[in-house]
């Protein structure tokens, strides 16, 4: 079965032509042309990925975004025509995964497309460093194979990717992590975004785990180099 990719834009001429291009590379391609319908959409037909605009009528993309991510784990990738720092801050905070910056190449559209789904489709864990089903830290436990997170006996909300990186960090206790060999093991080599994704996950992580997000023991940072798991 074809992946369904779902495009929410309001410009009618970029609309035709990702559909079009979707569709001629074997997508199976949705579209709206506002935020209200692409969120119908998106509950009634389960897109493998969903490609949202910033600014769309209704909704705009970052309500969309915030609405989706908790309803679903669905790949976001959102498209922003200002190049602005903060909107691409704002909807990676939201639980986007990735942005594309207007105007863009059809070449590197698909390129991401095609890494977000490969990323969503493979296993969160894998090899051979992770020899552990379980992974305790104090009230902290990570079942690798029940893809669970609690504290204090207590389960945790976890996005697919912030699993994926705590299991890499707690993993690998006393490792640290470049943003870069974060990026690399966990949204993949050809990955074009930003390292401030690693940021944003982090954080989200900290304020989860963390007693104080602020002064961080568990994920503690490296200046000048990353992250690094201390328990």
């Amino acid at each position: 079965m074809r992946d369904t990719v779902l495009v929410v834009e309001d410009e009618p001429n970029l609309l035709t032509a990702l559909k079009y291009t979707l569709e001629r590379e074997g997508y199976n391609a949705l579209t709206a042309a506002d935020g209200e319908s692409g969120l119908r959409l998106a509950r009634e037909r389960d897109p493998a990925i969903v490609i949202l605009d910033v600014m769309l009528p209704a909704l705009d993309g970052f309500e969309v975004c915030r609405i989706l991510r908790r309803e679903s784990a669905v790949p976001i990738l959102m498209l922003t025509a200002r190049g602005d720092e903060v909107d691409r801050v704002v909807g990676l905070e939201l639980g986007a995964d990735d942005y594309v910056t207007k105007p863009f190449s059809m070449r590197e559209l698909l390129a991401r497309i095609r890494n977000m789904l490969r990323r969503s489709s493979a296993p969160a864990v894998g090899g051979s460093e992770y020899q552990a089903e379980v992974i305790r830290s104090g009230n902290l436990m990570i079942d690798l194979v029940g893809y669970s997170v609690t504290l204090d006996g207590k389960p945790l909300e976890m996005k697919p990717r912030e699993f994926s990186l705590i299991a890499l960090l707690a993993g690998n206790k006393g490792r640290a992590f470049t943003r870069d060999q974060m990026l690399e093991r966990l949204w993949g080599h050809d990955y074009i975004g930003d390292s401030r994704t690693v940021d944003v996950h982090v954080r989200w992580l900290r304020e989860k785990i963390e007693l104080d997000p602020s002064n961080p023991k568990r994920i503690v940072t490296i200046r000048g180099v990353g992250y690094r798991f201390d328990g």
